[in-house]
């Protein structure tokens, strides 16, 4: 079932209709890797895709919360209550050692042998060779230890890892299948907004957690790269959000 079918009896509260086109790409997406051709594909690899465009969803929202701090307590509970929003997950990532984790399958013991967690939360200086860029079974991860991740996320199984692998964006989750038409809602093959600039390694925005110098640093260049659109979502946004604290 739709989101929006869940939703339609439901008031969402102020702001929702700023973020609703990108949440419905999202969703877009996510049915487009459930319905894939899975022809000459292992059965494990079918999720990948699944688990990965799941991160970046709410990676979107993890960053409007909490590092831009635009978007309301009321509105990020009602994402959670409402199931579009993985709350586990995104408390997860507030916590040290688990700022990128790729699922929260990644770190339940019962799923893995010995009682331990996915090889993917193994930084990958400390793997064994024949471990060093295997992918998790189950969610396509190669690695979300923090410090190995590109790009502002982890290492999945289809991420560059050569320096001449082509620009960030080509490693976004935007999935359109070949030959879409479809646009994103900023108008550009399927890019989605607030998520561009922290995928640019080397900038400020990528190194955040690195100390508050990091953080200013890669505020002041978010701003020259949002998009105007963008840039009056969240302007919006903070507005809305100074009416629910008024």
């Amino acid at each position: 079932m739709s989101f929006r079918r869940r939703l339609k009896n439901k008031k969402p509260p102020e702001g929702w209709e700023l973020i609703e086109d990108v949440i419905e790409d999202f969703e877009q997406q996510m049915t487009e890797a459930v319905n894939e051709e899975h022809e000459g594909k292992r059965k494990a690899e079918l999720t990948y895709k699944i688990h990965r465009i799941h991160w970046e969803k709410n990676r979107f929202i993890y960053d409007l919360m909490y590092q831009r701090k635009v978007m309301s307590r009321e509105l990020f509970d009602y994402l959670c209550r409402e199931k579009i929003a993985d709350g586990p997950l995104i408390a997860k990532w507030r916590k040290p050692g688990y700022e990128i984790l790729c699922s929260m399958l990644a770190i339940q013991k019962g799923n893995h042998n010995f009682g331990t967690t996915s090889h993917c939360r193994v930084p990958l200086h400390l793997r064994a060779p024949q471990q060093r860029i295997t992918p998790d079974v189950q969610t396509g991860c190669i690695s979300c230890a923090s410090g190995d991740g590109r790009f502002g996320g982890p290492i999945w199984w289809n991420t560059p890892l050569e320096e001449e692998g082509g620009e960030a964006e080509d490693n976004r989750a935007t999935w359109a299948q070949p030959g879409s038409k479809r646009r994103g809602p900023t108008g550009e093959g399927g890019e989605l907004p607030a998520k561009q600039p922290r995928h640019r390694e080397g900038d400020g925005a990528g190194r955040r957690r690195e100390g508050g110098e990091g953080r200013e640093a890669g505020r002041d260049g978010e701003d020259e790269e949002i998009p105007a659109e963008v840039r009056e979502r969240l302007a919006a946004l903070k507005g809305s959000m100074a009416k629910t604290v008024d």
